[in-house]
């Protein structure tokens, strides 16, 4: 053990322990991202949507309902519904988690941290099950409550990849957490996307397959989080100042200090900045993605569901092989290379001929590869750029401002279709985020910004 402060740091000399540690840690992965795939990413939204059409008076399956539903006094399209509530929980989050990232940088017992957040958030989720009728409120408190909950459980897990790795073998760690999580999430998507095609075999109607689906993302979520649960271990807080007051009141005095001294890390916040970008770009292309292929593409619900499980399933091995990249070139140049990547991406996409399947499936792999990969390796590589015992609060700025600014690809890219009339353009401005991203990228000196930090880079960086 040594001290930094008055805290104790526990460094495990074992590699076999350090190994099963991250073994343990990548099954959070695996337990969360069902709620980001079959809840946020698929079924969610057009649910709430059926349900809130029926409360403001159209029928179900209405594409376009006159009414309106309030909600706070407001009047909301029940089309518009699903996403202004996620658009609130985002920015919600984006004041809520550094709080957390504080108050995880002063506790003992993150693995405990993690899990009461998982346990609280997947109970939200679970509470979806019971929305049915015209009981779109109970719809609209879960899955607010759950998408800030996931967050602040993902801002202890993130910091709890730095106790239990060393700076060589963080890149392989974090990648292969991503790649369990695509796999898990991927694999639920695939089982709940067959109960809801083939409802009727089952007896069930369409609606409660749905409802079902929902439920059993978060039995999968809070099922699977008992495994970190029992087998990380505890670690000591890293490196914290020593304050007055009780726990909370030293999480937002440590905040406050850490928002004054970013600018002493010029190379966090550049990197910071890249990653808005192309991680912006990012999301907006798979958000559009299904909307691209059925307007402009001419596709199907069946081509549809399947390009959507082949991104997910291909995505388990982009990560994989982003990890081993990093281990030869280094994380940052494969991070440069992915975004790359994306441009070429974007590019082909508009050119893409409608009805040809093929060739969307083609484009969904590309995708598949680099989209598992440039997310994993930025999580690791930005833990370089952190100074000891601040790893909750930054990982907390990475989520919020990451979560907070997710709008501005998606508002980029509704603009364009106003101004055109085409999808097209619209899916080549995205092109934007990833050009701004790169631009920052290679501003990043990344041995300063980890010199700053006070870490080192991997052997090959």
């Amino acid at each position: 053990m040594t001290q930094l402060g008055r805290a104790v740091v526990v460094v495990e000399p074992d590699r076999e322990v350090r190994a099963q540690q991250q073994r343990a840690w990548n099954w959070y992965d695996w337990a969360n991202s069902a709620y980001y795939t079959t809840v946020l990413s698929v079924l969610f939204a057009p649910f709430l949507i059926t349900v809130a059409n029926r409360a403001a008076g159209c029928k179900a399956d209405a594409s376009h309902c006159e009414h309106a539903v309030s909600v706070l006094g407001l009047q909301v399209a029940p089309g518009s519904l699903p996403f202004y509530l996620t658009s609130f929980a985002t920015v919600a989050s984006a004041f809520v988690l550094p709080v957390v990232g504080a108050f995880v940088d002063r506790s003992a017992h993150k693995r405990w941290n993690m899990a009461a957040f998982a346990f609280t958030g997947s109970v939200a989720c679970m509470l979806l099950f019971f929305v049915d009728g015209t009981n779109w409120q109970l719809g609209a408190a879960a899955i607010v409550a759950s998408s800030i909950l996931g967050g602040c459980s993902l801002v202890a897990y993130y910091a709890i990849l730095v106790d239990i790795s060393t700076e060589d073998e963080r890149d392989d760690a974090s990648s292969r957490g991503w790649a369990w999580g695509y796999l898990g999430g991927g694999l639920l998507l695939a089982v709940n996307l067959v109960m809801y095609l083939g409802h009727s075999a089952l007896g069930l109607d369409t609606a409660l397959s749905v409802r079902l689906s929902l439920l059993s993302a978060g039995v999968w979520w809070a099922g699977f989080t008992l495994i970190p649960l029992m087998r990380l271990k505890d670690y000591q807080p890293r490196g914290a100042l020593a304050e007055q007051g009780g726990l909370w009141q030293r999480s937002f005095g440590q905040l406050f200090d850490t928002l004054r001294e970013m600018r002493g890390y010029p190379m966090t916040l550049t990197f910071l900045v890249a990653y808005l970008f192309y991680n912006d770009g990012i999301q907006t292309v798979i958000y559009a993605a299904s909307t691209y292929g059925e307007k402009t593409l001419k596709f199907d619900n069946t081509i549809l569901i399947a390009t959507i499980l082949l991104i997910q399933f291909v995505a388990f091995g982009g990560a994989l092989w982003f990890g081993r990249l990093a281990a030869r070139m280094g994380a940052y140049r494969a991070i440069v290379g992915g975004t790359c990547a994306w441009m070429v991406i974007v590019v082909v996409a508009i050119f893409l001929p409608a009805h040809n399947a093929a060739l969307f499936f083609v484009v969904a792999t590309a995708i598949g590869i680099v989209l598992g990969g440039t997310q994993a390796l930025s999580r690791s590589f930005f833990s370089f750029f952190i100074p000891h015992g601040r790893e909750g609060e930054y990982f907390a700025l990475y989520n919020a401002c990451e979560r907070g600014t997710s709008w501005f690809g998606t508002l980029l890219f509704g603009v364009v279709f106003q101004v055109t009339g085409s999808y097209r353009p619209a899916i080549f401005a995205l092109i934007l985020f990833f050009v701004l991203g790169l631009v920052f990228l290679l501003r990043l000196d990344p041995e300063r910004g980890a010199h700053e930090a006070g870490n080192t880079l991997p052997t090959v960086s």
